[in-house]
């Protein structure tokens, strides 16, 4: 039955679309607007919730978007993106990841959630299967369900350093599966999939030419492991027409409120994305367009300027958690993001479950994480590092002394 709502203004009913009912709000974004009410109230919070870099956005991409204010460049564009941005895009993806585009297989959006959005909206049908390996961002399987969709969660442990096999991915598939969702490296546990990875996955989806592969790959510059970043596509060339390779200028380039995604793919499948974006949002914002043409075609050093201080960040942070009594941490391969499994710490305190240890947190020591099973990760807290050094020392200081009851 669809849910009613008593109208207080009159007795006619307000009646909800059932697919309100498939999802729940994002954890992250909810967490996020608790952590302001609080410190607006007086509070003294330290939120390690937010997924966003903490430095300003570099001065010559910012300039970029001045000067497109200050020319008149304030009009609607392209529902798809502008020329020169799509350009800056198909040289990024040559540069960076070896692979080649047309235009019409680039689609710019207002950033790359909405491009994951559009593509499952283009591509599912009702009870159509999304393969989304666990941990994975809480929006993957929301956005699926949206389009009338069903996730398929296999997941990967601390034990597998949180990275699914071969083997599972081959048994989550069915007839029914359409696409298989990749994130590396993955928000929340920053686990990367190696190139010898990718190509075991490469050879079971072989096997089953109806799946599409997307491969979320926004962290790829916030990445220190040792093997360099590889893409899906790179590693599986023979599967570049089925694959859908999404990126974006937020977290490297530190543009989060800018709101540019973007990806490349079959130009059949972001022809339809297209049509679903310019009857949703219509064209991503034009001067945040300008300022992303800057971001990729100029000089690169300030992204690998922010890179060191994450990875800086990433090994502090994580021995600091480490040393907490019942917390578990594995060194993440990119991200700033650290995934602690506080199974045992919650068992020390008597809590229930992840949801109770993040409000003991939140309560006892002012530290905001993210809890983990809206990852598909029970048992786990999602602590983001993209804070200064001095905000970190302090959060592990507040953690531990409330862990030891003081």
């Amino acid at each position: 039955m669809p849910r009613v709502f008593a109208s207080t203004e009159n007795t006619v009913p307000l009646v909800l679309a059932d697919r309100i009912k498939r999802v729940k709000p994002s954890p992250t974004v909810a967490l996020t607007g608790r952590v302001a009410r609080l410190k607006a109230e007086g509070h003294d919070i330290i939120g390690l919730g937010v997924g966003e870099p903490d430095f300003d956005t570099p001065a010559h991409i910012a300039e970029a978007g001045i000067d497109a204010i200050e020319s008149g460049f304030t009009r609607y564009t392209a529902v798809e993106g502008i020329p020169e941005l799509k350009d800056a895009i198909i040289a990024k993806f040559k540069r960076d990841n070896a692979l080649t585009y047309t235009r019409p297989q680039i689609l710019v959006s207002t950033g790359a959630k909405q491009t994951i959005y559009n593509l499952f909206m283009a591509v599912l049908n009702p009870g159509d299967e999304v393969v989304i390996p666990a941990p994975y961002w809480v929006s993957y399987p929301d956005m699926a369900m949206l389009a009338d969709g069903v996730p398929v969660m296999p997941a990967a442990g601390p034990d597998q350093a949180y990275r699914i096999t071969a083997a599972q991915l081959d048994a989550a598939i069915t007839p029914k599966t359409r696409v298989f969702m990749l994130n590396s490296p993955s928000n929340p546990t920053g686990a990367a999939y190696t190139r010898g990875e990718l190509v075991a996955l490469g050879t079971v989806l072989r096997r089953h030419p109806q799946v599409l592969i997307a491969t979320d790959d926004m962290y790829e510059h916030i990445y220190w492991a040792p093997e360099p970043f590889c893409s899906f596509a790179t590693a599986c060339p023979d599967l570049y027409e089925r694959t859908v390779t999404i990126n974006g200028v937020s977290k490297s380039y530190a543009m989060t409120g800018w709101r540019i995604g973007y990806c490349g793919g079959p130009a059949e499948i972001v022809t339809a994305m297209s049509t679903i974006q310019g009857q949703s949002t219509s064209s991503p914002v034009s001067i945040s367009q300008k300022a992303a043409t800057v971001a990729l075609n100029a000089e690169q050093a300030c992204v690998g300027e922010m890179n060191k201080h994450f990875k800086s960040r990433h090994d502090f942070f994580n021995a600091g958690l480490n040393r907490l009594p019942g917390f578990k941490v594995l060194p993440a391969a990119g991200t700033f993001y650290a995934f602690c499994d506080v199974s045992e710490a919650m068992r020390m305190r008597g809590l229930a479950d992840d949801n109770a240890f993040a409000e003991f947190l939140l309560e006892k020591a002012g530290v905001a994480g993210v809890p983990g099973s809206g990852f598909g990760a029970p048992g786990h807290i999602r602590f983001s590092f993209a804070v200064s050094m001095q905000t970190l020392e302090q959060a592990l200081a507040r953690m531990g002394k409330a862990l030891a009851g003081a």
